[in-house]
């Protein structure tokens, strides 16, 4: 493409450009965990994931800073916080980066259903500006819903009785309560949560890891989940907030420290018992409508097929999304693993699979 070009469409929808650069990245960790699927080995799966990943953003033509990362919860490698990605030229797109290089590293490890590898980047006025928020507390309390329930103007809140939340979300989608589908992640500490679900008569999905599709679920046609709940990862409600955007649903979460001590840390930072309690939304996680999200297949989920191989043609299936035109897209590619390579940060070469 022209220089001039180049300049002239992206002084339109820079965003635009980059959404199949954010595709490769993400094909490039999905196929570079592919041989660790199912071995048991969730922090080596992890680094071939974040190394092909970072590998393959720092060839695109972008300002990135990563907002969120990955590693946060288990000191698993990651891209972090403040991290520049791309190749920050002059005139570059300045972006802000999200990322999970695997959503579901357990389940990755174990061969189950759920994995993806994801990225999410917002268009910034500035270099190094962060247009997907960072979230200083480890885990969030979530609500996420589709496009139907927000436009009809349902005001979430974590304060409205489980019941009463279900009965509106099925006044929105046209369902009777107890003919709606909730996907919370199942732990321990939502055996209540579950409880009252289940007194509505309402059927419930559990989850093992793996909450960014599950967040992005109700926002998805023929997804078959109405509503998601419950307490998961913050880098998972950003990554979530930004495809619900791009889909026209909604999604609150609030900070949710797991004990005293993460409680006494956030206070250190300055935060209060009010910025605990207080509900982000959608437009706060991730700003303005210059976002894209993208997202492969690790292992099979109900967003996406996962990596397969057959003889020398590996095939991975991806999403990509665009927050300024609700546009959404599926690619199937077809790798032929003699002649594929994916460049590895961890030595700037291009290694064939």
């Amino acid at each position: 493409m022209a220089e001039s070009q180049r300049v002239v469409h992206g002084a339109l929808e820079p965003e635009k450009l980059i959404g199949l650069d954010l595709i490769r990245a993400c094909e490039a960790a999905a196929l570079n965990t592919f041989k660790w699927i199912g071995k048991g080995d969730k922090e080596a799966a992890d680094a071939a994931a974040t190394d092909a990943i970072r590998g393959m953003l720092n060839l695109m033509e972008m300002c990135g800073t990563c907002t969120i990362g990955e590693g946060i919860k288990d000191e698993a490698p990651g891209i972090f916080v403040g991290e520049k990605l791309g190749t920050w030229s002059q005139g570059a797109t300045p972006v802000s980066i999200a990322l999970d290089p695997i959503d579901g590293t357990t389940l990755t490890s174990k061969g189950l259903p759920g994995a993806i590898s994801v990225i999410a980047a917002a268009k910034t006025k500035q270099p190094g500006e962060f247009g997907l928020a960072a979230v200083d507390s480890v885990y969030m309390r979530k609500i996420a819903v589709g496009q139907a329930v927000k436009d009809a103007g349902v005001a979430l809140s974590f304060e409205t009785p489980i019941p009463d939340l279900l009965r509106a979300v099925a006044g929105c989608v046209e369902k009777r309560p107890q003919d709606l589908v909730v996907c919370l992640l199942d732990r321990p500490r939502h055996e209540q949560m579950i409880v009252d679900i289940r007194k509505t008569g309402a059927a419930i999905r559990l989850i093992g890891d793996g909450d960014v599709a599950a967040a992005i679920a109700p926002s998805m046609p023929d997804a078959g989940v109405d509503l998601y709940m419950g307490i998961g990862g913050s880098p998972e409600a950003v990554l979530a907030a930004a495809a619900i955007k791009c889909l026209g649903g909604e999604i609150i979460a609030h900070m949710w420290p797991r004990d005293e001590a993460e409680r006494r840390a956030l206070r250190d930072k300055g935060y209060t018992e009010a910025d605990f309690a207080r509900a982000r939304d959608s437009e706060e996680m991730a700003k303005g409508d210059g976002i894209v999200f993208a997202a492969t297949g690790v292992t099979d989920n109900a967003m996406l097929r996962g990596v397969s191989v057959n003889g020398r043609i590996a095939r991975t299936q991806s999403i990509v999304m665009r927050s300024r035109s609700r546009t959404v897209r599926y690619v199937t590619a077809y790798h032929d693993l003699t002649r594929k390579t994916i460049r590895l940060q961890s030595d700037g070469a291009h290694r064939t699979l």
